[in-house]
């Protein structure tokens, strides 16, 4: 059964780099895309509000952009961290910020790993090659 990937990403052009990177990468998982924050979340833990259901199967990762409309990524880390549910499920911040603030408040969260996302779209598609190799089939995944 291949790895299911939630990539949490606002920024049309980066969804299409990594959907891009996936197959050029030969990444055999599934790229589930949300758009901003609150979408996000209402996939992770259902929405109180209205007729979605928290996802009964959760991702094997997250690839966490910071800067989002409606709920920024740090705050949507917080809310996964804080939760029993998904406080296990690996944390990659995949971000354009060079804020030193930024790479403080991800760690001080709990996220498993900051990237900068390369700019050049070779070593993009070697950086998340490399992140998905490691997380995916490297990394020991904690029992839940």
């Amino acid at each position: 059964m291949p790895h299911m990937i939630l990539l949490i990403e606002d920024n049309q052009t980066d969804i299409e780099l990594t959907r891009r990177a996936f197959i050029k990468g030969n990444i055999d998982s599934e790229l589930v895309v949300k758009e901003d924050g609150q979408e996000a979340l209402n996939y992770l833990f259902g929405a109180e509000s209205s007729t979605s259901a928290a996802v009964s199967v959760l991702p094997d990762l997250i690839l966490l952009d910071l800067k989002m409309p409606k709920i920024s990524g740090l705050e949507v880390l917080r809310h996964i961290r804080q939760n029993a549910r998904t406080r296990r499920i690996p944390v990659v911040v995949l971000t354009s910020s060079v804020e030193e603030s930024d790479l403080a408040a991800a760690y001080n969260l709990c996220a498993n790993s900051y990237i900068r996302k390369p700019v050049d779209f070779k070593e993009f598609v070697d950086a998340v090659k490399a992140l998905c190799h490691y997380w995916l089939e490297l990394n020991e995944p904690s029992p839940l």
